[in-house]
């Protein structure tokens, strides 16, 4: 094992001394978290001040519905005056000067007094996603006032508005914050494996494709160390970096959840030091299929650069399946527990969820991708005894 622990010694130094690289796969683990949870907090913070903060409504013809006026200015909403004709309102609206406006017909009251559908025009970009906030609160105003107008109609009629509601819908939300918080978490797991991956893929290239580039490969392969524990080594070297990079990926998303209001949506994420600990421990298997899979890619290929660009793909394989069964909203199986990737999703949303988690589904999972990851390390092992690797 001396031989063992001489490669994996020399392949952590060497990329040591590659501090750029080093360096950008940290940069892109620490800072991901810590972006999305900046972009997260921004929206929800967003979505609570639109709903109180007063929206600017221009209206051409204002004066011809002023009850209407008035419900909407009760709404928050702030009438202005529009711009001359419709021509000039689809104009503003195109170019993105306005979001909204509000066109209200001459004869609007004569066909509300004649009791005939009123008609206004409402102009809106749906491709302008910066207004969907102010149109949706127009929006919802306009359908109120309608059914407002609907029920006293009904009720000048002596008739009571409720017969025409013969269900009272009462929902009953039996989740919990934890449970809610899971649901836009759920894709974390997607970038800690992600961020398992970048962490030893720029060691798994140097260590194979780069060593054959420079020349070295040759010379290494010549010393007195079994090709067997040279190839481990190497794996093994390119896991502690992985170890590391998800470590570092899941302490900046304990950070990063910290300042994400999500109490103020009613979401309460389980994601305390203890599942972060659990949480690596579960992840910790996929270190073996990751370095193994990186180191038996870039063998295959001649310049650092070609396996670069061979992994930029591979390293998609095995988050897939945590993409595919995002939306499709599966729940732990015995039968999943045996495909990497996915059962530590699925057991790490229950997690998340405070839900839970079946041992026996833990213990195949591990057992499950350890295995696969052997496999693929048999496959290096192989590949490193034949004399073609040199070519």
């Amino acid at each position: 094992m001396g031989a063992f622990f001489h490669v994996f010694r020399k392949e952590v130094v060497d990329n040591f001394r590659d501090r750029r690289s080093l360096l950008t796969a940290v940069a892109m683990v620490a800072m991901f978290p810590l972006l999305m949870a900046s972009l997260i907090g921004f929206q929800i913070d967003r979505s609570f001040d639109t709903e109180t903060d007063l929206v600017s409504l221009p209206v051409i013809g204002a004066g011809h519905a002023p009850n209407l006026m008035r419900y909407l200015e009760s709404r928050h909403i702030d009438i202005v005056a529009g711009p001359g004709d419709t021509d000039a309102a689809m104009a503003a609206v195109e170019a993105g000067d306005l979001d909204v406006v509000l066109r209200v017909p001459e004869n609007f009251g004569e066909q509300l007094a004649d009791m005939i559908p009123a008609k206004v025009e409402l102009y809106l970009d749906q491709a302008n996603t910066a207004g969907d906030a102010d149109v949706g609160r127009v929006l919802d105003a306009l359908y109120a006032y309608n059914q407002t107008l609907a029920n006293i109609r009904i009720s000048a009629r002596g008739v009571n508005p409720n017969l025409l509601r013969p269900l009272n819908i009462d929902t009953i939300d039996v989740s919990t914050p934890s449970g809610r918080a899971a649901i836009l978490l759920g894709m974390m797991s997607y970038f800690l494996l992600f961020s398992l991956l970048m962490g030893g893929m720029y060691l798994a290239i140097d260590a194979t494709a780069g060593e054959r580039e420079r020349g070295s490969l040759e010379p290494l392969l010549s010393l007195p160390v079994t090709r067997s524990h040279l190839i481990l080594g190497k794996i093994a070297a390119c896991g502690v970096f992985m170890a590391v990079s998800l470590l570092l990926s899941l302490l900046s998303w304990f950070v990063a959840l910290r300042f994400i209001p999500l109490a103020q949506i009613g979401m309460t994420p389980n994601f305390s030091l203890p599942v972060v600990f659990a949480a690596f421990l579960l992840l910790c298997p996929m270190l073996f299929i990751g370095a193994s899979l990186m180191t038996l890619v870039s063998s295959f290929t001649k310049t650092y650069k070609e396996a670069q660009t061979w992994l930029s793909f591979v390293i998609l394989a095995p988050t897939m399946p945590i993409l595919i069964v995002s939306f499709l909203n599966l729940r732990p199986r015995l039968e999943f527990m045996f495909i990497p990737s996915l059962s530590q999703h699925l057991i790490l949303v229950d997690m998340i969820s405070n839900e839970p988690v079946n041992l026996l589904h833990a213990a195949i999972s591990a057992a499950s991708t350890l295995a696969l990851g052997a496999i693929l390390a048999w496959a290096c092992v192989r590949i490193y005894r034949r004399e073609a690797l040199l070519g």
